[in-house]
């Protein structure tokens, strides 16, 4: 392939390979031309020209396939407009005559199309530089037009499309003749020539004037008859000529008109001209209106499909703008349409009719119309069903007059008022929260209209009335409730006009199953008014014959209805429900019987309805209500089922009253078999041979004489076979009217509410805009055959064998159109009966039943109708599933091998092509990898059989079914495969669509048979690769969407597999293109490729997108991301908008952090929108002159007319659920910045950093916070919430002291004012309460004054709670309230934590002095805003009283709340403070949201009043009442006490304690496992739990009942083992610890008293503390034990190497981490809980312990003592050694017992850390830490150590080693601790140590005279040694002094400089000198007479020192400054952080 790519053709590499691979080398470098000549440098390309024509005029003539021709057209078009034009006119000539040629041979065929292809190409490219030779070349093409076949046809019409485009106006003297020429062509037999006409026409119109003036009628005439039998391409094509011409005609092209005057139509006469179409469809014009109703035959479905789309092309050319002038006009000619007899011949042809009306409606005003107009819209909307309700009305109050054509007219108004309603509907749903205008301005009077259509004569009209009202619902809850009660008042109001009962209970049952789409639901008390009223109605409805019927069915809709409200509704209801059904139905077969024999046709009607409407409401309960279905329920229920199953066909009463009974016999089956289909099938395997004849006779047609066939063979056909069913057309744009053309007898698409009123409060169908239950005909033969597939599975054998026998048999006896029909209904049964038995994991049965079904499916696979062959291959598939033996599978397979080789028709050769494709299919490719050479062999030479595309179509398609399923198996078919591929690619004509599309799937089949191996490269795998994409380029050519779908999927698999070798310049450009095509699958395909390359090079993609090519995409500056996001507001497929989404959002994580402003500029303007919305003047509101200069921009800016070129300019301004997702987005870039870089906050050093944008991203916030639409008020909360927690503490730098965010205090408060106004829903207040508690706790805000604002909205909803239970009037459910109330109770709990924290942080500063007053510049700023430090406690001060209790009730609620199921009864019956018991289920989640940050301000609370609250006891004994006390006693295993009546104080505090604790424990208890728990909650509990033991109240409590700590900490633990934050961590040591210490203050108390009572009888008392005398520690029992169980796992998580089990693993990593601050920090909390532990141990206990707690507190030392370049103690260390102090100085372990095993212990301890401190040892360790242990246990444990020689060796080493240290740092604390052991008081401990150390001591101070201190630490360990011996003399006894002095003096003299010294001495050597001199001048007055002997005896000692002091005292004045004060020696300069001594 690479040899291909050069400039001229490779003419030697060309011959050299095989025939066969010469095509694609051909095509290969034509495609690399295409690529490089326009990159090309200009005389490169002239040089080589000459040849380069040659070879590519050669190529014409050697017969090139399509793809070919149309490549070489545009290399050499290309060629001659970047190179020179000499030779051009002579390759025109030589193309028009091989056109002229009268060669008319199959194999001629390819040269000739080639030189079209090129003609046309030529004129496009160079247009009017060969506008001379066009009269001749275009009629050249005309004249071969009249003789060419369809092939050539299209390609010419195509060419001269391109003619005309080229030459513009120029070609003005042709197209006449072309338009003759052309217009027969559109009714061409040949599809693909039908669409090539209408390109051409289309483009000729743009032109030709008198298309669209004196041609008018004829281009409508001639469009009509084209639709005609048309497919959907064709539709597509002619509708899009038809809509383009008519809008041409109303409103020219400014060019044209201004060269010719120009007669303009009227929207009247287009309009009129459409409806013609519309109505009657083809031939003939009959203009009046009254000859066009008396001719009769229906109207062409297709015609009308087709006409349809014209109208929607015709809107969509004028534009939005255009539409919203001319809405009325528009509308009302539209619902004509509908209310004409023509198109209401028939009930079905009625529904037709309005479905394409609807389509009309919702296609243009849905998507061209922004918010504003569309609200406007329906402003008109109201008006048209108005001014219909009145004419109505008055037919229905004028009935005497005995009028014929009212009733008609009241017919025909049905269908008017429900495309009316529905497109009302719609539009409200769609605007969500933004329609709330229309439903409040009273001059609308939407609702009134609405509801009057409910009294409507007609059930459909009143039906959507219902429908309307559900979808206005959804969209404004907050009318929910209010509608619910107004209907339900009406039907009392008015239960004597059947209209009413049957209208006003539609509209409730519609209403009650919208609930589902309101979160916040309805009160719980409107089920029972529900209930209450069906009950009526039912009661009633016997009374008076005339509303028997609507009552009863009116009963049994609203208890349907009433199920979808869920479990907790109904089962408050569910005994009463019981009682009804069983009542319906009679009781024996004996009563039955009776029934049968009396009763007359009304009441046997009355009787089914009501019996129907029983079944119905079952049905609903058991769909909707699962939970409930207990066994007892389910037997209860099987009796009135039963019952009707005996009574499913009662011929004989049918044949007694009059067949008029079918429609509701069938009925009452229809919803049998719905119940029975969800029922297990075991509950009713008594009745299956009843049930089975009946469900048998329903779908063979056996008792109906209609051939109506099931709607659900293509669902039970596999998806993937749409390219043979076309049923692809469900995933078009038009796919609503598009069912009408699909399946004529199963009246597919002709949907309709009326058809069963039930499904007006199911939930509908993914994708359906309005639920559309098929006729009854239909649904029942549906149910029929899917109630067959759950039963057949539980059928015997013998059963089984009889109905497949009687189905063959059926089929037998059929004959023409009705065996079609009943096959059909059969196969659907069969298929769904082998999908059942899959999914059962069952058999088919034994060989005869096989037999059987083969015999079945085998004939079906020969059958002409495509639909019943598809379902035969899929039924053997799934046979051969159910099967499994491989026998059978092989005889099926060699069944249809036989069959494909012998047959020679098209039929059999396709059915059983696919019938092996689907064995595979299922099987995969193990279980039919023997059969899988001779099927690859079968198909691939099927494919090739170029007469038949149907055969090349469905084998291919199997090809791909094996493809598929053999996976790597296929591996070794892979390159003949794909050689075939690209053949056919390359030869098969365009036209054969399907074919096409078959070769993209097989090509992706193979790309990922492949897979990763794509990546290699070998020479094979390089071939396939480039095979591979050649296919995929040829695909992407075509000019088919569903090919260039398919396309685009194989490179996204490509690019999976091999990214580098996919061209991502070229392919992004086109899916940019594809993003604006008309076709739903291809702009999914785009989207969906786009949401990959995104994942992974989403820079590369933003990039390639904006230097697109201008060619029909408009790519503005906001790039591709804008053009995704103006998708946003015009899509409406589900699954295309969540991969925009998803798009998006990669591009955003990837991007937005380096490019921010683009990002929030996108954001921003899109959310600008909202901000219009909101300012826009209310609908039909008085406008004064502004506002309408600002309406005029405004239309400007938003809509800009939408002509076809420029699809991407955003024609409305973005819609509500784009602006929620850009509000989304918004809080994600905040997310991402701070994940990238913390300085996105930080204003100092911004560049295009986030902080920059500040201003922008709270007006966003803002502006969203603000909107109409709820959901975008809830995701601008979030914003604000979340830009609120970043920038708090952002400083602002230009006034230091203040924060960013104060400036916007305004906008936050105006942002939050609207949350809490009255009619707003409880989740936005919720959430604004969360973001009103962020940003008074923020700090940002200092000022009172300030925070006032928002702290009032929290004060009012504060009120709200305290109101209590069911004071407002209630819209939502009661969880919504509790949800709101709780929300509020937790930001004052969150506002009181921080504010006492403020506090605490304020009382623990040191107060500070109040500034000085001379920098008074200063001083304005800071006097105003230094508040008293406790300022936010006094906001919360005043509420606390109240808050107080209401966070206990709170809590009191949680805590009986998340109690287990078992304890279910102990709940209060009528609810908690805050919840009611029917909405427990909702209620937990608000309080598991809410619960910790009110726990943690109970407990600052509680520990801030000391437990002792002034409440009245009574109110106290009522907060927590008897049943609390035995909830909390349960979980804290406590005897429950006594009754609250006599509770003391202590008591109530006792229980609150219980109720905190109990609140955070049981969270551990029953939250421990689950993850999903935020993580501020954990650390909420547990600074709860510190705060609570901080009071002393609460630690005498939890110290008097150890198991209750035991508890604690065992609990802790498990917290630790899900938790890993080292933040939960630290807290967790913190609560540790207080529970310990309070556990030493209680023992420490029991010792004192115990210390007062018993001073004379020491002996016998008992040792206090754990471990008792044994010192044995019960695990569970033990704290001592438990807290050491829970701080070792904690060590081990930090320091591995502790364990030996950790250490010994093999997966252990040896290396030792340095451990990171905060794991220091909590090594060090640890290790000082574990020395405290000893404390609460009897002296026995204590020896049980300590071994370990040394153990490890010495590990520690060793592990964290590692020296540090700045000498810093680690925490861990100083804990170390704090902790060896406390435990060597316990004042309870030595007694006599235990004398001697504690002095083994603190020897062995003191050799464990010697033997750490090896000199040796790595890593170096920090002496001095180890020193000051060593120094520790020679202070402290001096009797026990004293003696032991080996030990007194290593410690004196250590000393010496330290003393002989390079280190100043280490000798100086050396000095100082040997300071400390000199000193002993013990004599026998010391003086060793003297005699060992002071000799070296006093060698290393001499050598100082020789090497005087550097710097400051030298100078210190000088100064400290000195100290030391200073005070060795002062310890020596009096005769020794001089000796001692002896050694001092001199050294001290030594160290003192002469002057000229002095001068030139460095700092340190000057202060060595000073210190000297101040020493001399002490010691002198102290030893006087030793002194004097010592200087005495060494006079040159006594000079020196005379001098220095002369010296000293002359530079007295200059030295006082500079003198250190005398107390310099005292304290040294660095400490160690705790003192230890």
């Amino acid at each position: 392939m690479e040899l291909a790519h050069s400039l001229l053709l490779n003419e030697e590499a060309l011959a050299q390979i095989t025939e066969a691979k010469r095509p694609v080398f051909i095509f290969e470098w034509l495609r690399f031309l295409d690529k490089v000549l326009v990159a090309a440098n200009k005389t490169d390309v002239k040089e080589k020209q000459k040849k380069l024509v040659e070879q590519l005029t050669g190529l014409i003539s050697s017969s090139p396939g399509p793809p070919t021709r149309n490549l070489l057209a545009k290399n050499l078009a290309a060629l001659y407009s970047i190179g020179d034009t000499f030779t051009v006119f002579q390759t025109l000539d030589k193309c028009n005559d091989i056109i002229k040629s009268k060669d008319d041979t199959a194999a001629y065929l390819p040269t000739k199309l080639a030189a079209v292809a090129c003609v046309g190409a030529f004129y496009e490219k160079m247009g009017r530089m060969l506008g001379s030779s066009f009269p001749e070349t275009v009629n050249n093409l005309l004249k071969s037009l009249k003789s060419a076949e369809s092939q050539g046809r299209s390609e010419i019409l195509l060419s001269l499309q391109k003619v005309l485009n080229g030459l513009g106006g120029a070609a003005a003297s042709c197209h006449r003749d072309i338009y003759k020429n052309a217009r027969p062509l559109l009714t061409d037999r040949s599809m693909a020539v039908r669409c090539a006409v209408a390109k051409c026409l289309l483009e000729l119109q743009n032109e030709a004037v008198f298309m669209w003036t004196a041609e008018l009628e004829n281009v409508a005439t001639l469009c009509f008859k084209a639709l005609e039998n048309s497919n959907y391409g064709v539709r597509v094509a002619v509708s899009k000529l038809l809509g383009t011409v008519m809008a041409t005609a109303l409103i020219p092209k400014q060019a044209t008109v201004m060269r010719q005057n120009v007669k303009r139509a009227t929207l009247e006469e287009v309009l009129e001209l459409m409806a013609t179409g519309f109505l009657r469809g083809g031939s003939g014009f009959l203009k009046s209106g009254g000859e066009m109703l008396k001719v009769g035959g229906s109207v062409n479905r297709e015609v009308r499909v087709g006409v349809t789309q014209a109208y929607v092309v015709f809107v969509t050319t004028l534009g939005g703008q255009w539409l919203e002038r001319n809405f009325a006009t528009f509308l009302s000619h539209v619902l004509d349409l509908v209310s004409h007899p023509r198109a209401t011949q028939t009930h079905v042809e009625a529904v037709y009719s309005r479905r394409c009306v609807s389509f009309i409606l919702r296609a243009t005003v849905g998507s061209l119309l922004g918010e504003k107009a569309q609200i406007a819209a329906a402003k008109d909307i109201c008006q048209a069903i108005g001014k219909q309700m009145k004419a109505v009305e008055a037919v229905v109050n004028d009935a005497n007059s005995e009028n014929k054509s009212g009733a008609a007219d009241v017919a025909a108004s049905q269908h008017v008022m429900v495309c009316a309603l529905q497109e009302l509907g719609s539009l409200v749903q769609s605007l969500n929260a933004t329609a709330s205008p229309l439903i409040q301005e009273p001059s609308i009077g939407l609702l009134e209209t609405v509801t009057s259509v409910l009294l409507h004569p007609s059930m459909a009209a009143r039906l959507a009335a219902a429908w309307c009202l559900r979808c206005v619902a959804v969209a404004l809850p907050f009318q929910l409730t209010p509608f619910l009660d107004r209907c339900a008042e009406r039907l009392n109001n008015l239960k004597t006009s059947p209209e009413a009962v049957s209208g006003y209970s539609f509209a409730m049952a519609a209403l009650l199953g919208g609930v589902h789409q309101c979160p916040l639901g309805i009160p719980h008390a409107k089920g029972k008014m529900v209930v209450s009223i069906a009950e009526d109605l039912l009661r009633t409805a016997a009374q008076n014959s005339r509303l028997s019927l609507q009552r009863t069915q009116a009963g049994w809709l609203l208890l349907g209805a009433l199920m979808t409200l869920g479990p907790s509704v109904v089962r408050y209801h569910l005994p009463k429900m019981l009682l009804l059904w069983r009542n319906v139905f009679p009781r024996s077969l004996k009563e039955l019987e009776a029934e049968k024999a009396r009763g007359d046709s009304f009441t046997w009607q009355v009787t089914l309805e009501g019996r129907a409407g029983a079944l119905c409401a079952m049905r609903s309960f058991v769909a909707h209500c699962p939970e409930l279905l207990t066994e007892d329920v389910i037997r209860k229920l099987m009796t009135p089922i039963e019952c009707a199953m005996t009574m499913m066909s009662i011929p004989s009463v049918i044949k007694a009253h009059g067949a008029h009974l079918k429609a509701s016999a069938a009925m009452v089956r229809l919803r049998l078999y719905d119940i029975l289909a969800l029922l297990p099938p075991k509950t009713y395997e008594g009745s299956f041979n009843a049930l089975l004849r009946e469900l048998v006779a329903e779908f063979t047609l056996t008792d109906n004489s209609a051939n109506t066939t099931t709607s659900l063979l293509r669902s039970l056909c596999h998806y993937d076979d749409s390219v043979l069913l076309g049923s692809w057309l469900q995933e078009t744009d038009h796919k609503s009217i598009e069912d009408q053309v699909l399946q004529p007898n199963s009246a597919s698409g002709s949907g309709a509410l009326e058809h069963d009123p039930s499904s007006i409060y199911l939930r509908i169908p993914a994708g359906e805009a309005v639920p559309g239950p098929l006729p009854l005909g239909v649904s029942v033969i549906d149910a029929s055959v899917a109630l067959f597939g759950v039963v057949f599975p539980h059928v015997s054998y013998k059963h089984r064998l009889q109905m497949l026998d009687h189905f063959a048999e059926c089929v037998k006896q059929a004959k023409g159109v009705r065996q079609q029909a009943v096959q059909l209904n059969i196969f659907t049964a069969v298929l769904s009966a082998l999908k059942g038995l899959a999914e059962n994991k069952s058999t088919l049965g034994p060989e005869e039943v096989r037999k059987s079904a083969l015999t079945l499916v085998m004939g079906a696979l020969d059958n002409p109708n495509p639909i019943l062959r598809c379902a035969a291959g899929e039924a053997l598939g799934r046979m051969a599933q159910v099967v499994g033996e491989a026998t059978f599978i092989a005889r099926m397979a060699q069944y249809s091998f036989d069959k494909l080789k012998s047959a020679r028709d098209v039929v059999s050769r396709t059915g059983h092509s696919l019938a092996l494709g689907c064995l595979h299919r299922y099987v995969g490719g193990i279980g039919s990898g023997q059969h899988l050479k001779t099927s690859v062999s079968i198909l691939l030479a099927l494919a090739q059989d170029g007469t038949s595309p149907e055969v090349q179509t469905w084998s291919l398609h199997s090809l791909a079914l094996i493809v598929d399923s053999s996976g790597p198996m296929y591996r070794g078919y892979v390159e003949p495969t794909l050689s075939l591929v690209l053949t056919l690619l390359l030869t098969v004509p365009p036209s054969h669509t399907e074919v096409h599309q078959c070769l993209g799937r097989c090509l992706g089949a193979i790309i990922t048979t492949v897979g990763p191996e794509l990546q290699g490269n070998g020479a094979t795998i390089s071939t396939i690769r480039s095979s591979c994409l050649v296919g995929c380029a040829i695909t992407q050519d075509h000019s088919d969407s569903l090919v260039q779908a398919a396309a685009i999927s194989c490179l996204q698999q490509l690019h999976m597999f091999a990214p580098r070798h996919v061209n991502l310049s070229s392919l992004v450009p086109s899916l940019c293109v594809h993003l604006c095509s008309s076709h739903l699958l291809l702009r999914r395909a785009a989207v969906a490729c786009l949401r990959q390359l995104a994942q992974r090079e989403a820079a590369e993609v933003c990039e390639y997108a904006m230097n697109i090519n201008p060619f029909g995409v408009n790519i503005t500056e906001t790039g591709l991301e804008g053009v995704l996001f103006g998708m946003l507001d015009r899509e409406t497929d589900r699954k295309l908008c969540s991969d925009i989404h998803d798009t998006l959002g990669h591009m955003l994580s990837s991007l937005a952090v380096e490019n921010l402003s683009h990002w929030l500029m996108l954001c921003k303007d899109v959310l600008a929108a909202s901000s219009d919305m909101s300012t826009a003047t209310p609908v039909g509101g008085g406008k004064d002159e502004e506002s309408e200069k600002k309406e005029e921009m405004d239309d400007d800016t938003m809509f800009t007319t939408l002509g076809e070129e420029d699809k991407s300019k955003p024609s409305v301004a973005p819609r509500w659920a784009t602006r929620v997702f850009a509000a989304d987005c918004l809080c994600r870039v905040i997310m991402l910045c701070e994940n990238a870089n913390k300085a996105h906050f930080d204003l100092a050093m911004a560049h295009d950093f986030l902080v920059l944008h500040l201003s922008d991203l709270i007006r966003m916030a803002f502006m969203a916070a603000t909107d109409h639409s709820n959901q975008l008020r809830m995701a601008g909360l979030q914003a604000l919430e979340d830009i609120i927690k970043k920038f708090a503490s952002v400083p602002e730098p230009e006034f230091p002291g203040h924060v960013i965010l104060e400036q916007y205090q305004a906008n936050v408060g105006a942002a939050l004012r609207p949350a809490f106004s009255q009619d707003t829903p409880s989740d936005i207040t919720a959430k604004a309460c969360q973001v009103c508690s962020t940003w008074i706790g923020s700090g940002v805000v200092s000022d009172l004054n300030d925070l006032r604002r928002v702290h009032n909205l929290l004060v009012s909803s504060l009120d709200k709670v305290q109101a209590g239970k069911g004071s407002s009037s209630q819209l939502y459910r009661e969880s919504a309230t509790t949800m709101e109330k709780l929300a509020v109770l937790k930001a004052w709990a969150e506002v009181y934590v921080v504010a006492m924290k403020i506090k605490k942080e304020a009382e623990t500063k040191p107060k500070r002095v109040s500034k000085s007053t001379d920098d008074d510049d200063d001083d304005d700023f800071g006097a105003l805003d230094e508040l008293p430090p406790d300022s936010l406690i006094t906001l919360v001060q005043p509420e606390l009283p109240a808050l107080s209790r209401l966070w206990l009730a709170a809590l009191k609620d949680y805590a009986l709340l998340t109690l287990p199921a078992e304890f279910a009864t102990q709940l209060p019956p009528d609810g908690g403070a805050f919840y009611t018991p029917e909405t427990i289920d909702t209620a937990r989640l608000h309080y598991r949201n809410s619960w910790a940050p009110i726990l943690h301000a109970v407990a600052l609370w509680l520990n801030s009043t000391g437990f002792n609250a002034s409440e009245s006891s009574e109110e106290a004994a009522a907060a927590v009442p008897n049943s609390q006390k035995r909830a909390t006693s349960i979980m804290l295993n406590q005897i429950p006490g006594t009754p609250p009546t006599t509770k003391s104080l202590p008591e109530i505090n006792k229980d609150r304690m219980h109720l905190i604790l109990g609140k955070s424990y049981e969270f551990r208890f029953l939250c421990s496992p689950r993850p999903e728990e935020p993580v501020e909650h954990v650390t909420s509990c547990l600074q709860a739990l510190h705060t609570l033991l901080d009071s002393p109240c609460a630690r005498i409590h939890i110290a008097e009942d150890q198991l209750l700590g035991v508890e604690l900490l065992s609990v802790l633990h498990r917290l630790l083992l899900t938790w890993d934050p080292p933040s939960v961590q630290l807290l967790v040591t913190g609560v540790v610890q207080q529970i310990v210490r309070a556990a030493q203050d209680y023992l420490q108390e029991k010792r004192n008293t115990l210390n007062e009572d018993d001073i004379e009888d020491k002996e016998n008392c008992l040792p206090l503390g754990e471990g008792g005398e044994s010192g044995g520690l019960v695990p569970g029992k033990s704290l001592v034990f438990a807290a050491m169980e829970l701080l070792m796992f904690i060590l081990v998580r930090h320091m591995p190497h502790l364990s030996s089990k950790v250490s010994d693993s093999p997966s252990h990593n040896s290396a030792k981490s340095h451990l990171s601050e905060e794991s220091a920090r909590l090594v060090a909390a640890t290790v000082t809980i574990l020395s405290d532990l000893p404390s609460l141990c009897s002296p026995a206990g204590c020896m049980t312990i300590l071994p370990t707690i040394l153990f490890l507190i010495t590990r520690v030392l060793k592990e964290t003592a590692v020296k540090s370049a700045d000498n810093q103690v680690p925490p861990p260390v100083s804990a170390a050694l704090q902790g060896i102090k406390t435990i060597v100085t316990l004042p309870t372990v030595k007694t006599d017992e235990t004398q001697k095993q504690w002095t083994g212990l603190i020897r062995s301890t003191l050799a464990s850390i010697l033997e750490y401190s090896q000199p040796a040892s790595k890593p170096i360790l920090d002496e001095v830490s180890i020193l000051t242990a060593i120094a520790l246990f020679l202070w402290s444990a001096s009797s026990e150590i004293i003696g032991v020689q080996s030990l007194q060796n290593g410690c004196m080493n250590r000393f010496k080693n330290a003393l002989n240290s390079c280190d100043p740092w280490v000798q100086a604390k050396c000095y100082q601790l040997l300071l400390s052991v000199f000193q002993h008081t013990n004599r026998a401990l010391s003086t060793p140590y003297i005699h060992s150390l002071a000799p070296i001591m006093v060698e290393k101070l001499k050598a100082v005279e020789r090497n005087r201190p550097n710097n400051s630490m030298e100078l210190l360990a000088v100064q400290e040694g000195i100290k030391v011996l200073e005070t060795l003399v002062a310890l020596g006894e009096e005769q020794n002094r001089v000796q001692l002095l002896a050694l001092l003096v001199p050294t001290l003299i030594s160290y003192l400089l002469n002057e000229n010294a002095f001068a030139s001495a460095s700092t340190a050597s000057k202060d060595l000198h000073e210190f000297a001199l101040q020493n001399l001048m002490h010691i002198g007055p102290l030893y006087p007479h030793a002194f004097k002997t010592v200087m005495g005896a060494a006079p040159e000692l006594k000079t020196r020192l005379e001098t220095a002091v002369r010296a000293s005292q002359a530079s007295k004045a200059k030295a006082a400054a500079r003198q250190p004060p005398p107390t310099v020696h005292s304290t040294p300069t660095i400490k160690l952080k705790t003192s230890f001594f």
